[in-house]
């Protein structure tokens, strides 16, 4: 049989304790305040992506399905988001399909828990609930050129 130290069996049963916790606080975290992951939901030919009638982000924008809800089509590329402004009302639930024609972007809304890459040829979707009146920026944070710090927009939910 082998022999431990007290002091290391005090260290394993505390690393096993904070492993636990940490499991834990994911869990929770994960359940109780909603977070999800965006996923692809299709792919596309980012060389003809931006091309009317071949797919939404040949004209990109919002649309509106029902009272409350709304899907917006962001196309991402060097160094602009299109659109950069959206707007919509207070209590809606907006859809986020994004794409980029050219390189990889990053995609953080302001004041949420979306945060997303934004990959040529795939498109990333994320949902979510905007009950809050208010100005919401949105910004590149994965670095795309000398041009990055320029690229970015709002989301206003109007009361």
């Amino acid at each position: 049989m082998i022999e431990i130290d007290r002091y290391e069996k005090i260290w394993i049963v505390v690393s096993a304790v904070i492993l636990v916790l940490f499991f834990s606080a994911l869990t929770v975290a994960a359940f109780a305040t909603g977070i999800q992951l965006p996923g692809p939901v299709q792919q596309v030919d980012p060389r003809t992506v931006a091309t009317p009638g071949v797919s939404p982000f040949g004209e990109p924008g919002l649309r509106e399905l029902g009272p409350g809800r709304y899907e917006v089509y962001i196309l991402a590329q060097t160094w602009q988001f299109t659109p950069n402004e959206i707007r919509i009302p207070a209590g809606s639930t907006l859809t986020f399909y994004l794409t980029s024609k050219d390189v990889q972007h990053g995609f953080r809304l302001e004041k949420t828990n979306i945060n997303m890459m934004i990959i040529p040829g795939q498109v990333s979707s994320l949902s979510r609930a905007f009950d809050e009146p208010g100005t919401y920026n949105f910004v590149c944070q994965e670095y795309c050129g000398i041009g990055h710090q320029a690229m970015f927009g709002r989301l206003i939910v109007e009361p």
